[in-house]
């Protein structure tokens, strides 16, 4: 069977240049004899590995050198109880936006350390759109403020960087990193799963600003200290071995590529093409307002959701995989990260169209 388009959420698509190279390399890595999946994490091999890969992630993210990169494991969801730990020091509240699924459960987990402030919400409006900044209502003397840029279930995202001045903020990228630039400098901390734009699951990465590293509270495990992490150099136990080693080659793969303004500038216009298909239709729609709809994940449903079963059938058939919604909204879901190539949502759209006439 041929590959297929995947427009899972997560595990996503890699590249299709990276599983080649990988499965070149499955048996015997460049003349050691042996898989990277069986190296030691402290041979040679493995730390020339490690190291070219952070280098590579410095230079496509343009990192400052007073952040720290850690390759961590326990997924995205591992650091909503990370976050509290390590960066409350002495203070007791932090500052959450809600606006999704993901941020609701960062905020639950949080609630677990802290007093959590929800600085503003849309949950009112089902998720559709993005708090208007002017009125958060933000404490000067929050830890941090952390929120989701992108909610991979809805599909709703940030078009800007909220600016909480001196309180540091904390974002979960795991759905929008590396798939255009973006200012390090304005967060205290950022981090994500690696499973969508970055590599396979079980990698987690994390970003943080030195300064805000060595204040975690005296019951943080260890595997949660991000100054143990720091320290170590990401080695205080085994990472996820083969995971960073593919993460390394999705980073020189964007390299060799045009970076993050070229990624950027494909992801943008496969967003807005798949966006256009469905407003033009009249057959399909996206709830989600206009101008805070995620690039990488787009939800839309059929005139009548009776057909869901039926369309979902007919884009197997031809290659389109992994179509159905979160059972939390139905309807349909395209995630469309950088390994998605444009013909996939060529592909798509042309099926889109010829579904929408056939039944229309």
């Amino acid at each position: 069977m041929s590959r297929v388009f995947n427009f899972s959420a997560g595990p996503a698509m890699l590249p299709e240049a990276v599983i080649k190279k990988a499965s070149e390399e499955m048996l015997d890595w460049r003349g050691e004899g042996m898989s990277v999946m069986e190296m030691s994490h402290r041979g040679k091999a493995f730390m020339s590995i490690a190291s070219k890969a952070e280098a590579d992630l410095r230079t496509l993210m343009a990192i400052p050198d007073n952040y720290k990169v850690l390759f961590l494991q326990g997924g995205a969801s591992q650091q909503f109880g990370a976050i509290p730990l390590n960066l409350l020091g002495n203070k007791k509240t932090a500052d959450y936006v809600n606006t999704g699924m993901w941020s609701k459960k960062a905020i639950a987990e949080a609630k677990r350390y802290c007093d959590v402030n929800v600085v503003a919400s849309s949950e009112d409006t089902g998720f559709t759109t993005i708090p208007d900044f002017s009125d958060w209502t933000l404490n000067p003397d929050a830890a941090y403020v952390h929120y989701t840029p992108n909610e991979t279930i809805g599909g709703v995202e940030f078009d800007y960087i909220p600016d909480t001045g001196d309180v540091p903020l904390i974002a979960d990228i795991s759905s929008t990193i590396l798939s255009r630039p973006l200012d390090v400098s304005k967060f205290g901390m950022i981090y994500a799963g690696a499973q969508k734009n970055v590599g396979p699951a079980g990698l987690t990465l994390v970003i943080i600003r030195e300064d805000l590293i060595g204040y975690a509270a005296d019951i943080t495990p260890a595997m949660l200290n991000y100054k143990i992490h720091a320290d170590a150099d990401s080695m205080y136990n085994t990472p996820p071995t083969y995971s960073w080693y593919i993460a390394g080659m999705v980073f020189e793969w964007l390299l060799d590529n045009g970076g993050l303004e070229a990624m950027g500038k494909i992801n943008k216009a496969k967003s807005d093409k798949l966006y256009a298909a469905i407003d033009d239709s009249g057959f399909y729609a996206n709830p989600v307002q206009k101008r805070y709809r995620s690039w990488m994940n787009v939800p839309f449903t059929l005139k009548d959701a009776a057909m869901d079963a039926d369309f979902l059938a007919q884009a197997a058939k031809k290659g389109l995989a992994t179509l159905k919604g979160h059972r939390s909204v139905g309807g349909m879901r395209a995630s469309i990260y950088n390994a998605m190539p444009e013909a996939g949502v060529n592909t798509l759209v042309e099926f889109m169209d010829e579904f929408a006439k056939a039944n229309g």
